[in-house]
């Protein structure tokens, strides 16, 4: 199967610091992978050479159906496909959720075309069909500053969402969210890839072996190894480099 994605020898250097060490990354059509490893180890930097926001040193990032992609600008790597959710949820908080999937829906971005623009019934049916997955349809009407903490994170998965994306990066999504809105969260990134390949970020390893299927492990800016979340649990580096020899992940 050919993937949607592909990093290949990607090298960021920071005046002499290599965040990033010639890492390899495949993502593929519909699936959920999961980027994982301690403070530092390149994981964010990895997210930012993929959506345009840090220019590799070295490699080449290859996108289906754009090429490659890492000399592109944000604002087109972004209209090639590929959406990004950071951690801190950015909404405009005095519009209604509404008005905040509105906002967001692919056209044309120029100031006129963004105060002509009328609710056709096709973007309505999409923003409609956006609130049901994401579960906002009875808060519709509510201002966006009113919801709460998950809620605002599932909104702005919404905004990027609506955006068509064929890859969506997801930078620790359930920082902050209560125990229930977590397991939505990970339930709601599974039916988000019926539709688009998610790659995320996450640092909470109760939350990565309860929905992942594939993990990528990295570590001093490499790729340490990949494999199930079992399989990863069971490397003898995986464990020297998060809890010491002789102990299990999570």
């Amino acid at each position: 199967m050919k993937p949607v994605l592909t990093c290949r020898d990607i090298k960021v250097d920071f005046d002499g610091f290599y965040a990033l060490k010639g890492v390899n990354l495949n993502v593929f059509h519909e699936e959920v992978r999961f980027l994982i490893g301690p403070n530092g180890a390149g994981k964010t930097t990895l997210l930012d050479v993929i959506c345009g926001k840090t220019r590799a040193t070295n490699g080449q990032v290859i996108f289906e159906g754009s090429g490659q992609i890492d000399k592109m600008q944000e604002h087109k790597i972004a209209s090639a496909g590929i959406a990004r959710k950071f951690q801190a949820p950015s909404i405009f908080p005095k519009l209604t959720v509404f008005e905040n999937l509105e906002l967001s829906v692919k056209q044309k971005k120029s100031v006129w075309a963004l105060l002509t623009a009328k609710l056709n019934s096709e973007v309505k049916a999409k923003i409609d069909y956006i609130l049901e997955k994401i579960n906002l349809q009875n808060e519709r009407n509510r201002e966006a500053g009113e919801l709460a903490h998950g809620q605002k994170q599932w909104l702005e998965i919404g905004m990027q969402l609506i955006q068509e994306p064929n890859l969506l990066l997801l930078d620790e999504p359930i920082a902050g969210m209560s125990g229930v809105e977590r397991e939505k969260t990970g339930y709601l990134i599974h039916d988000i890839a019926k539709e688009c390949s998610v790659l995320v970020v996450e640092h909470d390893m109760d939350f990565v072996r309860n929905f992942s299927k594939q993990v990528t492990v990295m570590h001093e800016g490499a790729v340490l190894c990949e494999g199930s979340m079992a399989e990863v649990q069971e490397n003898e580096q995986v464990v020297e480099v998060y809890l010491g020899r002789g102990k299990k992940v999570c």
